[in-house]
C-alpha cells in the first residue's frame, strides 16, 4: 500500500496518562479513512502529532513520505486541517479571513473559494461574530479544502451543521478522493463515516482496537428479517436455514435474525405468497463495539491482537 499517512510506535505520554500508546497506522493514497472513537480516546491527540504541534513521547509520523518532525513546513503547504476547536479571527468578515488565509497560503483560486462558499450557503459579508456554529465550521471546512490539498486531515468535520450540508460536505469529499486526495476523519460517531469513508479505526484509551473496511462491516451485519405471508406459515420453513436464529413465527408473521447471505432465506420465503418484507441492519456503530469491547479483540483477552490491525494494534483497557 503506497501510504499517504503512516506513523509507527507513535506515543505521547504525560506524567499520569498515556495519550496515545505505540499507534502503527497506514493511510493509503486516496483513501477516505475514518478514525473514530469516544471523546478522550486519542483522536485530537494523533492529529496534533501528525501536524507536529505536539511532540511524541517515542515513534514516528511520515505524511507524503516526509518525517513531519523534520519536514514539518514542507509537509503543511500540502495539508489541508480542520480543527476540532475552531477559533477565528471574530472581527474579520467571512469574505475577508479567507481572503486573508488564501494570499498566506498562495496558489488558491478566487473561484473556487468563491464556489465552496456558494456550495455550502456562506454568507461571506456577514462578521464571523455574527455567525452561528454551522456557519462558523463551514468557514474551516472551506480554508481546508480551497487550496485543493493532497491529504486533508479534519477533526469532526460535520460539527454544527444541518443533515443537508453533511451531505453536502460527504459529496465534496467523495469528489476530492476521485482526483486523488486522501482524507482522514476523525469522529466520535461511526453513522457520519458510513456513506464516505473506505476503512474505518476505532480507538479507545489511547490504543488501537481494530482496522476494518465499511463494506466488511455491512457484509458481517447481522439482519433482523420481518416477513407478512398471505397465509400462516410453520417456522420449521426457517428454523433450518444456514445463518437463521431467533426464529419466532406467528401465523402470517415470521420473524428472525439472519447472519451472512440471504440467498437461502430468498428462497425460503419465495415458496409462500409474501406480502411485505422487511430486512433491518444494526447501527454500525452498535456492530463496532459489539465486536471490539473495552477488553479489545473479539471475545478474546486484553491486550489481544484485533482483526485487521498490524503488530502493535493492541485491545484498550477502558
Amino acid at each position: 500500500m503506497d501510504a499517504a499517512i503512516r506513523t509507527r510506535d507513535l506515543t505521547k505520554a504525560y506524567p499520569k496518562v498515556t495519550a496515545l500508546d505505540g499507534l502503527d497506522l497506514e493511510v493509503a493514497r486516496g483513501e477516505v479513512f475514518g478514525y473514530i472513537g469516544p471523546n478522550g480516546a486519542g483522536k485530537s491527540t494523533t492529529i496534533r502529532l501528525l501536524l507536529d504541534l505536539l511532540r511524541p513521547t517515542r515513534g514516528s509520523a511520515e505524511i507524503l513520505g516526509l518525517d513531519v518532525r523534520r519536514r514539518g513546513v514542507d509537509v503543511r503547504r500540502r495539508l489541508g486541517y480542520l480543527a476540532g476547536e475552531l477559533a477565528l479571527y471574530e472581527e474579520a468578515t467571512g469574505r475577508e479571513l479567507l481572503t486573508f488565509l488564501a494570499r498566506l497560503r498562495g496558489g488558491v483560486g478566487r473561484a473556487y473559494v468563491a464556489a465552496l462558499a456558494d456550495r455550502f450557503g456562506l454568507p461571506l459579508e456577514r462578521p464571523i461574530r455574527e455567525l452561528s456554529k454551522g456557519n462558523k465550521q463551514k468557514v474551516g471546512l472551506i480554508q481546508a479544502f480551497m487550496h485543493r490539498p493532497e491529504v486533508l486531515i479534519l477533526d469532526e468535520p460535520t460539527s454544527g451543521l444541518d443533515p443537508l450540508l453533511q451531505r453536502t460536505f460527504h459529496e465534496l469529499v467523495a469528489e476530492v478522493s476521485r482526483d486523488g486526495a486522501t482524507v482522514l476523519l476523525s469522529s466520535h460517531v461511526l453513522s457520519e463515516l458510513e456513506h464516505v469513508a473506505d476503512r474505518v479505526a476505532m480507538i479507545r484509551a489511547g490504543r488501537l482496537l481494530a482496522v476494518e473496511r465499511i463494506e466488511d462491516l455491512k457484509r458481517s451485519a447481522p439482519r433482523k428479517v420481518a416477513v407478512t405471508f398471505a397465509a400462516p406459515v410453520a417456522a420449521e420453513d426457517f428454523a433450518g436455514l444456514p445463518g437463521v436464529s431467533g426464529v419466532d413465527v406467528r401465523g402470517p408473521l415470521a420473524r428472525f435474525t439472519v447472519h451472512g447471505g440471504m440467498d437461502a432465506v430468498v428462497k425460503a420465503v419465495a415458496r409462500h405468497e409474501v406480502v411485505s418484507l422487511t430486512a433491518q441492519e444494526p447501527e454500525l456503530e452498535e456492530l463496532f463495539l459489539d465486536r471490539y469491547d473495552a477488553k479489545g479483540a473479539q471475545g478474546g483477552p486484553p491486550g489481544a491482537a484485533a482483526p485487521g490491525a498490524t503488530s502493535r494494534e493492541r485491545g484498550a483497557d477502558a
